[in-house]
């Protein structure tokens, strides 16, 4: 038995449209589903990336066991290394201000901002990882 990757990524905010504004206005991330004051999900590549109001996943939602968190969380999402420039100007275009810009050890960059909520949003390059993608 083997896990073979991350399937999906959850961060809980109060705001779901301005979590909804970012992430799909600013990040390029298409919305998959959306139940409004419950969640937005969102397609990131071959996974998905769901975006939960705490107060409402503390309700039970058919089978689906209570979950939730509160107080800000991390994702990071990979880049392309090219594309690093790009992401700086784009990011400063929308007002979004990096707390850190770093060059890993292993290899590969990241730059670390803040969403609407307050979590912490990384934008990195796989070979932090020393993955060769």
């Amino acid at each position: 038995m083997t896990i073979l990757r991350v399937l999906e990524s959850c961060l809980y905010v109060d705001d779901l449209a301005a979590a909804e504004a970012f992430y799909h206005d600013v990040l390029g991330l298409p919305v998959y589903v959306r139940v409004p004051g419950r969640h937005v999900f969102f397609r990131c590549g071959p996974g998905m990336f769901l975006v939960f109001n705490p107060q409402r996943t503390a309700i039970a939602a058919g089978d689906v066991p209570t979950h939730g968190a509160h107080g800000p969380g991390h994702v990071a999402f990979a880049i392309d290394q090219v594309s690093l420039p790009a992401w700086r100007e784009h990011l400063h275009a929308h007002g979004i201000p990096i707390e850190a810009e770093i060059a890993w050890p292993a290899g590969g960059h990241s730059f670390y901002f803040r969403d609407p909520a307050g979590n912490s949003v990384e934008l990195a390059t796989p070979q932090i990882w020393a993955y060769d993608a």
